[in-house]
């Protein structure tokens, strides 16, 4: 059972470089991005349109180095990124002045559960990446956010998957470790506190009213490959692979996490 939400002040830099700088980074990159542009389209902001479309208001929330935000602001959204640590936030505004695009941010040290504060008016697509994994009430969490969603607008989260969790280790022989209720080993610093039950966050999103439209496996069988040295492939096949596989079941609901976006009624 997690006490209280994990600050990543002490960790930023190591997050930044283990997290993204990697094969694992990459394909979660890419996978979600895909259902991002979908997204867009839903919110008629299509990716690549010849229209101008109006801006977007986005809330990054828990965003850490804003990734895949940043993206969504080169194409003219207005995002407010909003995170528990100072030093993610530091280091993400680096690199979003770095990469020109400081005027379509502004900047929230706060806890994802107190945003409400911070925001003059409901946005049209909130991301809720990566983070419920590190809360010590991640459905609370989530309830609270998606009420910050205007009519019409999306919220995208994705979790660490309890049920990849379990497969993981079931492959992996740690029985032991499962009976005991698979509790987080304090040495793998980086590794999420706990896994998130897929209906769990479902159950949570369609009683607060939104109709799922998506749902992603992401890493559906990249991290459960023995050795990556051996086998006949690139790395590339793999991303085509994990592309090709993580819209269906039972992959799908195998993925290290899932992505599920979901529309608030108008």
């Amino acid at each position: 059972m997690i006490k209280q939400d994990r600050n990543f002040d002490d960790l930023a830099h190591k997050f930044a470089a283990s997290i993204y700088g990697t094969a694992k980074g990459e394909i979660r990159q890419t996978v979600v991005w895909q259902d991002i542009e979908q997204i867009l389209s839903e919110l008629g902001t299509p990716v690549g349109s010849s229209e101008q479309s109006p801006a977007l208001s986005v809330l990054d929330a828990g965003g850490g180095l804003a990734q895949l935000s940043q993206k969504i602001a080169a194409l003219g959204h207005n995002v407010s990124l909003c995170d528990l640590s100072s030093e993610m936030l530091a280091l993400a505004k680096q690199d979003i002045t770095d990469n020109q695009l400081l005027d379509n941010y502004r900047f929230i040290h706060s806890p994802v559960q107190q945003i409400a504060e911070h925001l003059s008016a409901p946005v049209d697509l909130i991301l809720f990446h990566a983070v419920m994994e590190w809360l010590a009430d991640p459905i609370s969490a989530l309830a609270t956010l998606s009420e910050q969603v205007k009519p019409g607008g999306i919220i995208s989260v994705m979790f660490y998957n309890y049920n990849g969790l379990l497969f993981k280790n079931l492959i992996c022989g740690n029985l032991n470790h499962i009976e005991q209720g698979m509790p987080h080993r304090k040495r793998f610093k980086l590794q999420p506190q706990q896994g998130i039950k897929p209906e769990s966050v479902y159950g949570c999103l369609e009683q607060a009213g939104f109709e799922i439209i998506g749902k992603t496996g992401v890493r559906t069988f990249h991290d459960y490959m023995q050795n990556h040295d051996m086998g006949d492939f690139t790395f590339e096949q793999i991303v085509a692979m994990e592309q090709k596989l993580c819209r269906q079941e039972p992959f799908l609901s195998l993925g290290r996490y899932i992505h599920v976006y979901a529309r608030k009624p108008v």
